[in-house]
């Protein structure tokens, strides 16, 4: 049931994303910032992306991808069409991976550490949910507030 849920969560919160990007309708201000705004809207995309396929893709479904975190935030002037490719993509990988864990490997204890205590994958997974909305809220935010 909770694999259901989570993969129902990950493609609504993703395809919003998607939704978001889109909506721009200057395309150059996606990678804005402006005051108080430091993360812009394209690499907080990036971001969710390369977290996702980081976490879920690579440590839980060993797609084999590897993660430069540091580009997710130094990137810059990326195409619309490709940010939106890679959510896509991402939609498509976290719904393959989520479908085919057992309930043994969600119940199980994530091996990645990254809490003060263990962690199943199934808890994590509810955790990139949750970092998935607040970035999407984010991005939400940025859209309204300077693609004016």
């Amino acid at each position: 049931m909770l694999k259901d849920i989570l993969i129902r969560l990950f493609k609504r919160d993703l395809a919003k994303l998607k939704t978001e990007i889109a909506a721009y309708q200057n395309e150059d201000v996606i990678w804005r910032v402006d005051k108080n705004i430091t993360n812009s809207a394209g690499n907080l995309c990036l971001h969710l992306v390369g977290n996702i396929n980081h976490f879920i893709g690579a440590q839980m479904g060993h797609t084999g991808y590897v993660r430069q975190r540091d580009l997710e935030f130094s990137s810059k002037n990326i195409p619309r069409t490709e940010l939106i490719k890679g959510i896509e993509d991402t939609i498509q990988m976290v719904e393959t991976v989520i479908e085919n864990m057992t309930d043994d490997e969600m119940n199980a204890e994530f091996t990645t550490p990254v809490f003060q205590v263990p962690t199943t994958a199934g808890q994590f997974l509810v955790h990139l949910a949750v970092h998935l909305d607040y970035h999407l809220g984010q991005v939400n935010y940025h859209r309204r507030l300077l693609d004016i």
